[in-house]
């Protein structure tokens, strides 16, 4: 067993119900002391917490906000939604392997982007979808999911990669 892995699954109340072996432990006869130390949070936190805009971004109301319209939500799902349509026509027209083949192939589509910091126009799904040939609203104004992000390039990376 690792050391963490000791760290983590020791207590002094498994210690205490084991009987009397319990009181004598590495530190001596009767030594209560945790194996851990507990590091204080000093982030402000509440009401009158500042906005960290160099690592957050800018702050957005629209993002607190829930939504207004009952149809809004199908709206947001509405591309979600007709996926599932055509798999299950597609499903019930060519079988189990054609929906199972583009779900594959949409998946490693989105696997291949740029870094997290540069912007990817994911064209080669636009063109699996079918969507390449139409003109949107994202393609006037930009996609507002797709905005600049003001962040340290090496942190967004780290963090892509799950190591913060």
């Amino acid at each position: 067993a690792s050391f963490r892995a000791l760290l983590v699954t020791w207590s002094p109340r498994k210690e205490a119900a084991a009987g009397d072996c319990a009181k004598m432990n590495t530190r001596g006869l009767g030594s209560q002391l945790k194996d851990s130390i507990s590091v204080p949070d000093f982030s402000a936190s509440g009401t009158f917490e500042s906005h960290d805009v160099i690592h957050r971004g800018f702050p957005h109301v629209k993002s607190e906000l829930f939504p207004v319209h009952p149809l809004e939500l199908s709206e947001q799902n509405f591309s979600l939604t007709q996926d599932k349509m055509n798999f299950s026509t597609l499903r019930n027209i060519q079988g189990l392997h054609a929906p199972l083949k583009l779900q594959m192939e949409f998946k490693a589509v989105k696997q291949v982007q740029r870094l997290p910091f540069l912007h990817s126009s994911n064209l080669a799904l636009d063109v699996l979808k079918g969507n390449d040939d139409c003109i949107g609203f994202e393609d006037i104004l930009g996609d507002p999911v797709q905005s600049e992000r003001m962040a340290e390039p090496h942190m967004m990376v780290e963090h892509k990669l799950g190591l913060l």
